[in-house]
């Protein structure tokens, strides 16, 4: 029974009200998996996870001699907590490459005779250099250097006496020399806006139909779940390249952003970045009951890809388990291409584990996607 116009406030009807929407929300388990799950991800990510002053950073050693002044020098490094020594490297063409592949952060060269040098007063130069395409992750561990220039061989014994230091660190800051954030930002962007789009706009798709009483439609006609995920997934697949396009377009024209790779092997790899998105915004699409569901699956997964991709971030400073997670979202992979092709010139050889995660990526997901709605069908 209503109540009379003019009757006045009840607070017995307010919390009757109250009463019913708490029972409501209660049985809707998606909205209220997202009022419980979203706080505490946000807890474990912020406070577990990111570390805007990045340690343990993986560096290449080329030792041109193998010297106990070299391997002191070397242990002074590690002890800074910014470096860790992941591979020991044989010549100049393996320390450019592992550079350029992204294997490692930073590359540290002592070259041949350096502690004789070193012990005549010769002030001789160990050349460090270090990926700048994320001026977070490089500028604090290259900051760190002059003060071990100091205190790395203070109790070496036989050393020459002197009021100034008795060698150099030589740094080159390759791809980005200028530290300008630009050059990390507007690409990483490409991706954030693929996936941000890519994914409202599939996860909201099988979820539509239901809602607008279409969906009885579809499953009349002579149609395989197959073909009816790529016909939906296709014409985005076109909206996100011409999205990519105008994104790199206008980073290219406004900021100064290069292109040094290849054209065509960025294009091939956005496609396939886009595909898998979007096979992750259908699968939540056939998971969610409602619209609603859908689009508070897809922010939940946006969260963490931004913050565990190496976007706002550097990668290579979250700890290991934060990294595993990370290694299981499409744009952790596609920041990693996207950059390297734009600000290195890397080739599909040098990228090759980054594409092959990302085919693996879609190709999991599809088979997911294809799955539930095969369940929803019946």
């Amino acid at each position: 029974m209503s109540a009379r116009p003019g009757a006045g406030i009840s607070w017995r009807r307010i919390l009757a009200m109250v009463i019913k929407e708490f029972i409501q929300l209660t049985r809707d388990r998606g909205t209220f998996g997202m009022i419980v799950l979203m706080p505490l991800m946000q807890l474990l990510l912020f406070g577990y996870a990111i570390n805007t002053t990045p340690r343990d950073l993986p560096t290449a050693v080329l030792l041109q001699e193998n010297s106990d002044i070299g391997r002191r020098i070397l242990k002074a490094l590690e002890n800074t907590r910014y470096f860790k020594v992941t591979r020991i490297l044989h010549d100049d063409d393996e320390f450019d490459r592992v550079l350029a592949s992204g294997q490692v952060l930073f590359a540290i060269e002592i070259p041949r005779d350096f502690e004789r040098a070193l012990r005549r007063g010769d002030k001789p130069a160990i050349l460090v250099a270090a990926d700048a395409t994320d001026p977070v992750a490089s500028g604090a561990a290259l900051g760190a250097l002059g003060g071990l220039v100091q205190n790395a061989l203070v109790h070496e014994r036989g050393l020459p006496e002197s009021g100034t230091p008795l060698f150099e660190f030589r740094t080159h800051a390759r791809y980005n020399p200028a530290a300008n954030t630009a050059l990390n930002i507007v690409p990483g962007l490409v991706g954030i806006i693929l996936t941000m789009t890519m994914l409202i706009f599939t996860a909201l798709s099988v979820t539509k139909e239901i809602e607008r009483g279409t969906m009885e439609n579809l499953l009349s006609m002579p149609i395989t779940p197959i073909e009816v995920m790529l016909g939906k997934i296709a014409p985005y697949v076109i909206v996100g390249f011409i999205q990519a396009t105008l994104v790199i377009g206008t980073g290219t024209l406004l900021f100064g952003v290069p292109i040094l790779g290849s054209l065509w092997l960025l294009a091939l790899l956005s496609t396939l970045f886009i595909a898998t998105n979007l096979a992750v915004g259908y699968t939540f699409s056939t998971i969610a009951q409602t619209q609603l569901q859908a689009m508070q699956m897809a922010m939940t997964f946006l969260m963490p890809s931004m913050l565990l991709s190496g976007f706002m971030f550097p990668f290579a400073g979250m700890p290991a388990w934060a990294q595993w997670v990370g290694e299981c979202l499409p744009l952790t992979h596609y920041l990693r291409i996207v950059r390297a092709i734009m600000l290195k010139g890397s080739t599909l050889l040098e990228l090759k584990y980054d594409a092959l995660a990302l085919t693996g990526l879609m190709i999991v997901v599809m088979v997911i996607a294809v799955s539930r709605f095969r369940r929803t069908l019946d």
